[in-house]
């Protein structure tokens, strides 16, 4: 008969600890035989192209030095911006934001850091479903999303928005649907949930009760224009995907006339402007002609599910 090849208990347990000690010496060395996660591809924007990463590429181009508008629409004005960095920073100067252009062109930015690089990265996290505000400023949230988001992706969870974390952010998933698509219309912390789902005072609408300087974000990307009346005081109109959503009674615009937007981006701060009796951000939505109950789709976003389509919101149900 032949003989067994079972090792003794003894020499059995020896025997595995070499081989964990061995497997953890060689994952160390970054020599472990599980293969990485495989790293996301830079996109490739040129003329004509349109969505969040040619937003965020043309905040990276502005804190390079080259002032561009971020309407994520990549048009005559933005090529021009990405031929002036390229020639600058000794690239093949072709207006295409390839791998190369996009390595020279992020900014690496952490906790504490502000300006048009941090938006960048904020507008890339919302893609990714954050739902935090584009507002320029590196704090607690974008810390959470940004640590969220590198440990979901395989990278080191440092909070820090380097190489690694720019690539996988600007060409991995979001961008087609979900929670990318949209943002809360202030920042979380500023109120309870509760206040989200309060009945307005007479017709389909929502109030919010907030000191006078909150940020205001566009609940979604669209075409916004900003306006003042008697009634509203200075606010905006958004349109977006056959919806209207007005936000009113800001102290300040952030903006003026009509640009592109994209979800999370700043409106304006809200205040006690128009036909106001105190501080607030009025909010409502219209399609198709109705006024409809938003509370349901703020709740939504507040929550970070899937929101309801406006379509289908009660055009009743919502008045205290």
């Amino acid at each position: 008969m032949p003989t067994s090849t079972t090792l003794p208990p003894a020499r059995r347990g020896r025997g595995l600890a070499v081989v964990t000690a061995l497997v953890a010496f060689l994952a160390a060395l970054g020599l472990s035989s599980a293969p990485p996660a495989s790293a996301a591809t830079w996109p490739v924007l040129r003329s004509g192209s349109i969505g969040a990463e040619v937003t965020a590429a043309q905040h990276l181009l502005t804190a390079r030095g080259h002032a561009t508008g971020a309407d994520g629409a990549f048009g005559p004005a933005t090529d021009s911006a990405v031929r002036a960095f390229q020639s600058g920073a000794g690239i093949a100067v072709d207006g295409v934001v390839g791998s190369g252009t996009w390595s020279a062109l992020v900014v690496t930015v952490r906790s504490g850091d502000s300006g048009p690089a941090v938006q960048a990265a904020q507008v890339l996290l919302n893609k990714h479903g954050a739902g935090i505000g584009v507002d320029g400023a590196f704090g607690p949230g974008t810390d959470a999303a940004v640590r969220s988001f590198q440990s979901a992706n395989g990278l080191a969870s440092d909070g820090i928005v380097g190489p690694a974390t720019w690539q996988s952010l600007a060409g991995a998933g979001g961008g087609g649907g979900g929670g990318g698509d949209w943002a809360p219309i202030i920042p979380r912390d500023n109120l309870p949930r509760s206040a989200y789902g309060a009945p307005h005072h007479t017709y389909p609408a929502l109030d919010l009760p907030t000191a006078t300087g909150v940020p205001a974000y566009a609940i979604t990307g669209g075409t916004a224009t900003a306006m003042s009346n008697d009634r509203c005081g200075n606010g905006v109109s958004l349109s977006a995907g056959g919806a209207t959503y007005l936000y009113c009674h800001f102290d300040s615009h952030a903006f003026s006339g009509t640009r592109t937007v994209a979800a999370g981006e700043l409106l304006g701060r809200t205040g006690n402007t128009g036909n106001s009796t105190g501080p607030h951000l009025h909010f409502q939505v219209t399609v198709d002609g109705s006024l409809r109950c938003p509370q349901a789709l703020v709740l939504a976003v507040y929550d970070g599910v899937a929101p309801p389509a406006p379509s289908s919101l009660p055009t009743s149900g919502c008045v205290g």
